[in-house]
Parts: C-alpha cells; sequence; structure tokens
C-alpha cells in the first residue's frame, strides 16, 4: 500500500499513554528524553500529535491553559517537536496553525530556539522578551544565606496558589499543586508570617531545574535558589528571564554558565500578564 502523505495525517489528542511516543521523538531530535517533564505536561495541559503509519509519532506539542476553563487568560506552547525523517516538509507548519485555530481567542505564549523563531513569526507570533538558560554546579560562597526559607507544606498550598496567581496574572493551580509529587524539593521564602517567595527544583536527567521561582525581590530569589541548591548534589539548570540582569550575574558568578538563550513569544496580547519583577523563572519554558 502507498504511504500516506503527510497532509493526509490527522492530528489528534495526546494522553499519557502517548508518553513513551513523546520522549522517542524528543530522543529522536537530540533532545533527551524528559519522560518525568512529558508526564507532568500531558496531565496538566493538552497534547497534540501525528501518529506516523510506521509506529511512533511525526510530530507532537502540548499546551497548558491558564486561567478559567471556560475562558484562560493565557495558553502556553510547549514541545513543538517533528521527526528528523519528516523534517521540513511542513508538518510542524500544520500542527502550529491546527493548535492556534483550537485556541481561538486565547492569548498563546511560547519560548523558541533560534532554530523554530522563523516559523513561530510566519504564524504571526512576537518576540517579547529574552530567557537564559545556565547550567552548572552552584559554588557557594560566604556570606550567602538561605535564612527565612523553609522547606513547604501542604498546608502552604493555598498561600502558595494565591501568590503565583497574584504575580503570575493567572490561575496555574493544575500546575502548582502538582508541585509537591513532581519536584524534589519545594521552598518557600516567608516573613511574619506571610509568603514572600517559592520555588521548586525538579529532576530532569542529570540535573535538578530550579523552575519556578516566584519571589519578591532578587535578595529573596538567591537566599531560595542557595536553600535549593544546598539540598542536592545534582548541577542546577534553569531559565532566567534577562531582565533580571542582577540575578543571571550572580548566578554566573557561582558556578553556573549560560547554555542557551530563548526568545519569549506571545501571539494576541503584547505582553505577558501579571508582574515580571516577581517572575523569575518559569516551571519550565515548555509550560512558562
Amino acid at each position: 500500500m502507498p504511504t500516506p502523505s503527510l497532509d493526509s495525517l490527522p492530528i489528534r489528542r495526546l494522553t499519557l499513554r502517548d508518553l513513551t511516543a513523546c520522549a522517542d521523538l524528543s530522543e529522536d531530535r537530540g533532545w533527551p528524553r524528559e519522560e518525568h517533564k512529558w508526564g507532568l505536561l500531558l496531565a496538566a495541559g493538552t497534547g497534540y500529535g501525528v501518529d506516523d503509519p510506521d509506529g511512533g509519532l511525526v510530530a507532537a506539542c502540548v499546551v497548558t491553559e491558564y486561567g478559567p476553563g471556560d475562558r484562560p487568560a493565557l495558553a502556553a506552547i510547549g514541545m513543538v517537536l517533528v521527526a528528523e525523517r519528516h523534517a521540513r516538509r511542513g508538518v510542524g507548519r500544520r500542527l502550529m496553525r491546527h493548535v492556534v485555530a483550537a485556541m481561538g481567542t486565547t492569548p498563546l505564549t511560547l519560548h523558541a530556539t533560534p532554530f523554530g523563531r522563523p516559523l513561530y513569526e510566519q504564524l504571526g507570533f512576537k518576540v517579547i522578551g529574552r530567557s537564559e538558560m545556565l547550567r552548572g554546579r552552584f559554588v557557594p560562597s560566604g556570606g550567602l544565606s538561605e535564612a527565612g526559607t523553609r522547606a513547604a507544606t501542604a498546608e502552604d498550598l493555598p498561600a502558595i496558589v494565591r501568590f503565583d496567581e497574584e504575580v503570575f496574572g493567572a490561575d496555574r493551580t493544575h500546575v502548582v499543586t502538582r508541585l509537591p509529587a513532581f519536584a524534589d524539593q519545594l521552598r518557600v521564602a516567608e516573613e511574619d508570617g506571610r509568603i514572600t517567595g517559592y520555588a521548586a527544583a525538579w529532576p530532569n536527567m542529570d540535573t535538578h531545574v530550579v523552575g519556578p521561582l516566584i519571589a519578591r525581590d532578587t535578595g529573596t530569589a538567591r537566599a531560595l535558589l542557595v536553600s535549593l541548591a544546598a539540598r542536592t548534589d545534582r548541577p542546577l539548570r534553569t531559565d532566567i528571564d534577562v531582565r533580571h540582569e542582577e540575578l543571571v550575574s550572580w548566578l554566573k558568578a557561582h558556578g553556573l554558565a549560560p547554555v542557551a538563550r530563548n526568545a519569549v513569544m506571545t501571539y494576541g496580547i503584547t505582553e505577558l500578564p501579571g508582574d515580571w519583577s516577581r517572575r523569575f523563572a518559569p516551571v519550565t519554558v515548555a509550560a512558562t
């Protein structure tokens, strides 16, 4: 039988049953398999994919919506991947157009690599900022303090959710409440009994990814990072909004090196909701 053309292959919703196929697709493109991250994204978001008649996936992506279920305030697109054997044949563009159409009037955002940015620009996405990926073993030095931080408890979750929504600008309850099970560490900063920041460190291959990192100021963000680094023997990885120049410089001075820069892009809005000055790092660039 003749092989169906890529244009005729249907786009379908992915589920957690597709996790291995999604990880295989990541590996096919030279990315880490990242099953742990795929599991969170497929549980908290909506996956879209194209099946390969020969097995596996031709392409995939995940959309994570934030805000009321009937009218989301924002949706993040991530993990847009096309199998190497099907690359540069228009399937990625078709998948993205499908997703944009499916989301209707919901504002969209994504983090674009230099490779992916031209496609997103063709679809109408605009660059509104940048994030810098940093990776390395955190090197402590004298004078560093984690004062005012502690491990989060179940009783902290309602306050964390409220603080997160205030800073992020949309309700992320379905993501934030998954952090205790998803992350190896979840810590809060507090003052006078009130939460002033929180951060998680979750396992990704041989690193611990720090995200989200939400804090009232740079000093609080530093204290949370020190507290997370003190409790892992893995290298840290994080993606910091480049407007936080002081924190980026501080991380570089303490052992983390720049790995890549991604463009933060939006569709339907000219800037992200919330307060960027207190939003230092996303949960993951695939979900914001």
